[in-house]
Parts: structure tokens; sequence; C-alpha cells
């Protein structure tokens, strides 16, 4: 007879317990951001335009060339860094893989804490020997009738749709788009960015 009242009285319980553990683990993450972008010295300003609000990734998962399904969540707990570009990548899309390698490489021993991803908004195979000159970069298709979902995750500063061309874009650990480095973008000043973002994580 007891058993009914002593079950309300511990569910609250249990609520409060579910978002104490998602504080504990969102918590790091939104420290790195307070000390990056509000607690710096006069002057210091970040490179990277900050995305606000911040977007979710897409629902849609990426496809490998053999058409297996590979979800963003595969990168859930690092700090990835991700362009979008036809698989005949140009000069454009060539010099942004080659930042993206180049700044994961100088951050000498955090290097594991990063990933590359090169999504391709086309069917067609990037060139071999482009790929050998980026071991681990991870390059796969975007989803079928996924253009809006690229869209809205990766915005673009005053480009046609898909969006995010033109852009290397920071994932943090979390799974949320929230910078967006410049069209010509500037390898030392993304990698002073990325260091402070590293440094100031305890997550990723």
């Amino acid at each position: 007879m007891n058993d009914a009242p002593m079950m309300r009285a511990e569910q609250p319980q249990s609520y409060w317990k579910m978002w104490l553990i998602l504080a504990i683990c969102a918590a790091p993450v939104l420290a790195s951001y307070a000390l990056y972008f509000f607690v710096r010295p006069e002057g210091r300003v970040n490179y990277g335009d900050l995305i606000e609000p911040q977007r979710d990734l897409p629902q849609e998962p990426l496809l490998s060339s053999s058409g297996e399904a590979k979800p963003w969540s595969s990168w859930r707990g690092k700090w990835v860094l991700v362009t979008l570009a036809d698989a005949a990548c140009g000069a454009d899309c060539a010099q942004r893989l080659y930042i993206m390698r180049q700044v994961r490489l100088t951050t000498g021993r955090d290097q594991d804490r990063i990933e590359r991803v090169w999504v391709v908004t086309d069917r067609a195979q990037p060139p071999a020997a482009l790929l050998d000159e980026h071991p681990g970069l991870r390059w796969l298709y975007a989803p079928p009738q996924g253009a809006e979902g690229l869209a809205a995750a990766f915005p673009a500063q005053a480009l046609p749709l898909p969006e995010g061309l033109g852009h290397i874009f920071v994932v943090d650990p979390l799974g949320h788009v929230m910078m967006r480095f410049p069209l010509t973008a500037d390898p030392n000043r993304i990698k002073k960015d990325i260091t402070r973002l590293l440094r100031a994580s305890r997550v990723g």
C-alpha cells in the first residue's frame, strides 16, 4: 500500500540526477568557450567567425564510397575540421585540405584530438593522387536529398547552396557547428584559434 507514494517521491530525484549528469558532461566544453571568448586579454580577438546560434549537425548520415552510412556522431568527443566541395576539388578546395592537414599536424601531441572531414557534394570519385597527400582525411559523400540539412548546419557568407562551400568549419566535441573560417583563410591564425580551443577545453 505504501509503494506508490515512495515511487512518486523517487521520480523527481531521478530527473535531478539525469540533469546533473548532462550538466557535468556539457560543462567542460561550455567552460572552454567562456575562457576563450570572454575571459581573455584586452585586444585578443578570435579569427574565425562564431556561428550564433550554434548549429546541430544534420540527422542524415554521410555515405562512404561503398554506400555505407557514416553518422556524424562517429566523431563525437573530437574537435572536427570540416569542409565541403565537389570531388574535382579545385585549387581553393585543395588549399583548404592542405590547411586542415597542416593545422592538425602543428598541434603536436594534441593532433589526435582533431579529425578532418571532407564532405564530397557530388557522386564522383576524388583524385587518388589528392587523397594520397592527406592520410587520415575522412572523405565521405553528402547524403542524397541532404542539401537542406547541410545548408542549415554549415552556413556560408553570402554564398548560394550548397551553403558550406568555400569555408573550413569547426565542430565541437558535443557535435555543434560553432565556428567558420574566412574564405581566404590564414593558416597561422586558424592554428592560433584551434590551439586556444584545445588548451581551454577538457573535452575532446
